[in-house]
């Protein structure tokens, strides 16, 4: 048998092989027929030898003849779509096409999936005739993300007496990635985001000040007003002011992967909860056209489709979050022990807005993550909260001796991170707008608390 399509050439494999595809009946026939010769020659019955040899030719006449069938068939597999989301569907489509000249015999399709994306699908082909095409299709869905190879497609013939079952595997496979869920989060403003486009971005205009232009010639259809003067006068020709060029804004989302930071397993483990987070941050600011990095623990920062370290928004973003979510879907616990090496990374120049999902921190760690902030022109944390997320039925904390959320996040808080902890069944969105809240508000409690104490404080109605 042999195959043309998309999936390759089927294996056919050799008589031997083909002896091994003997079902259950067909052991049983051959058995009854060797066992029906013997009693034949023990007692000199020439009826019972005939009736023997009937038997035993039975389902070897029918392994020959299944082996020495030829079908020539052409399969495809479609997935639709082909990235998922965690929990979501995804339909495969499996074609069949008989290219040969004579019609086929029962099929039996079978298709490898692993076991997480559910049961092993099989579909029976009564009779394909040539040239005829049949589909058949089945669901899968998987609750935690990963990148899961479908395939290859396997062809099981069989005989009309159900003597022989022989398999086929075709050579092709594809893969379903299922990525982390992404939350939409709310239109809200962090502290930081004046860097980029809208009412607060900022404008390059001049090397060196607003009298250090660099100025073009005039074109055609260019606004008198924009003419430059000065420059005109020096070089005796019209010059123009160069557009305002837009800064892109800058945003760093570090994603704390450390496997001793995150207890537990499974689609509703902390890591999880965390790494659908910082997908959803990134997309969410991808969309609103800043350039987003993904950073880990380790210190690596997830490659852009340009090589670099980050990923454009604006008119790009569509092929960035399918390269970010790529990244996330495969990301895995890491073993380090120490959030150093991101620090060494968020050292390296001003990362804009920078936001962190943090799993359990102790003091030292806690320390380290206060120091990023000094590198960032904003920064909010999501500090998950261990003892929730590790307490139990009936209240029993099953581990004991990290730090209480409460003390991580004043020590972030001091350094000047806007943090705020993740319980389980939070919503990020929530979280998203409370910290859009604290860090509106954190400018006047500065102010506040830097104010002489024989200020005049504003109350209800006016000044005191």
């Amino acid at each position: 048998m042999s195959e043309g399509g998309g999936e390759g050439t089927a294996e056919r494999g050799g008589l031997r092989a083909a002896l091994g595809g003997l079902t259950t009946r067909g052991r049983s026939f051959l058995a009854a027929g060797v066992a029906a010769v013997a009693c034949s020659y023990l007692l000199g019955q020439a009826d019972l030898l005939r009736v023997g040899l009937l038997l035993a030719a039975l389902p070897l006449v029918c392994v020959l003849v299944l082996h020495r069938t030829r079908y020539r068939v052409a399969g495809s597999r479609t997935l639709a779509p082909a990235r998922v989301s965690a929990a979501a569907e995804s339909r495969v489509r499996l074609g069949m096409e008989n290219i040969s000249r004579l019609p086929t015999g029962v099929l039996m399709l079978q298709d490898r999936v692993p076991y997480v994306l559910g049961p092993r699908p099989r579909f029976v082909l009564d009779r394909v005739e040539a040239g005829g095409r049949r589909e058949v299709s089945y669901r899968v869905r998987s609750d935690l993300r990963g990148r899961y190879p479908l395939g290859p497609l396997q062809l099981r013939l069989s005989d009309p007496f159900g003597m022989c079952e022989l398999t086929r595997s075709f050579s092709s496979v594809d893969t379903l990635t299922v990525v982390p869920r992404v939350e939409p989060l709310p239109p809200v403003r962090l502290a930081g985001e004046a860097a980029g486009y809208g009412d607060g971005r900022q404008r390059s205009l001049a090397l060196a000040g607003e009298d250090d232009l660099i100025p073009r010639d005039y074109r055609h259809g260019d606004d008198l007003r924009r003419v430059h003067w000065r420059s005109t006068a020096r070089f005796g020709e019209l010059m123009v002011r160069r557009e305002e060029q837009p800064q892109k804004a800058r945003c760093t989302v570090l994603l704390d992967t450390r496997g001793i930071a995150h207890p537990g397993a499974g689609p509703d483990a902390p890591f999880e909860w965390a790494v659908a987070g910082a997908a959803s941050a990134a997309v969410h600011l991808l969309e609103r056209g800043f350039s987003v990095r993904l950073l880990t623990d380790t210190g690596t920062s997830v490659p852009g489709p340009d090589g670099a370290g980050g990923f454009a928004g604006g008119t790009e973003s569509a092929d960035a979050v399918g390269l970010l979510l790529d990244t996330l879907a495969v990301v895995d616990h890491s073993e380090e022990e120490s959030l150093s090496a991101a620090y060494d990374a968020v050292r390296g120049g001003n990362e804009g807005l920078l936001i962190a999902f943090f799993g359990d921190l102790d003091e030292e760690q806690a320390a380290v993550a206060g120091r990023m902030r000094q590198r960032s022109g904003a920064a909010v944390a999501f500090v998950l909260d261990g003892d929730a997320w590790t307490r139990g039925p009936g209240g029993i904390r099953f581990s004991a001796g990290q730090v209480p959320v409460a003390e991580r996040l004043r020590l972030l808080r001091r350094a000047g991170w806007t943090a705020l902890p993740v319980a389980p069944g939070d919503a990020l969105a929530d979280l998203w707008r409370a910290a859009a809240d604290r860090t509106g508000a954190e400018p006047q409690r500065q102010a506040a608390a830097d104010a002489p104490a024989d200020a005049p404080k504003t109350v209800a109605g006016g000044w005191s």
